[in-house]
């Protein structure tokens, strides 16, 4: 398994569209946060073999929300390292390119290699920034494009990808992602209080 591992990582970094992360992370690094600690704890088992063989569906994923430097990326690497699932780190930036087409075939290209890659976790780096704006953006629509082939695989998939999105401002995320169906759960993660 392990040099199927290697190979795998090797295929990721020649198409530069998603990155492996260092997933050492542990649910003990996390301080508070512990409605999102027992909802990890619930789901541990999610994607072993036993919950396959019971019929049990797979957990789609979770948005994370909050200010700066209040744990969001900490607790994507926490759920990978505590399911013991490889981190793929997404750009949506790098989705994007110059030519006509090329955007919505990165994305198809990124999901491909995801569900390669699965049972692993989709970390989605501050999603809020990618489609802020998406609406009104003079890119003859290719946002649009791109954001509605990402949300019909969230809403469509049975692969075991489990999709941690994060976002500094849930105001420039479009509505249609925040949708029940599409994440399992959102959790706010804000400043830390005096016990924490």
């Amino acid at each position: 398994p392990r040099f199927v591992l290697e190979e795998k990582k090797q295929i990721i970094q020649q198409t530069q569209l998603l990155e492996f992360s260092i997933t050492n992370k542990k649910i003990t690094d996390l301080g508070g946060l512990d409605n999102f600690k027992d909802w990890l704890k619930l789901r541990d088992e999610a994607f072993s073999p036993a919950a396959q063989d019971y019929g049990l569906p797979y957990p789609k994923g979770l948005l994370l929300v909050g200010v700066q430097g209040t744990g969001k990326s900490l607790a994507a690497k926490t759920v990978a390292n505590e399911w013991n699932l490889p981190l793929l780190r997404l750009d949506f930036g790098r989705l994007f390119a110059s030519l006509i087409g090329q955007s919505e075939s990165r994305v198809r290209k990124m999901i491909q290699i995801s569900e390669a890659l699965s049972p692993c976790v989709l970390w989605v780096d501050e999603i809020d920034k990618a489609f802020a704006g998406a609406q009104n953006s003079g890119d003859s629509g290719t946002t649009s494009r791109v954001l509605s082939t990402f949300l019909t695989w969230m809403s469509e998939k049975t692969s075991p990808v489990f999709v941690v999105a994060t976002a500094n401002n849930i105001e420039w995320i479009p509505p249609e992602i925040i949708r029940k169906g599409r994440f399992d759960e959102v959790f706010f993660l804000s400043l830390p209080t005096k016990e924490e």
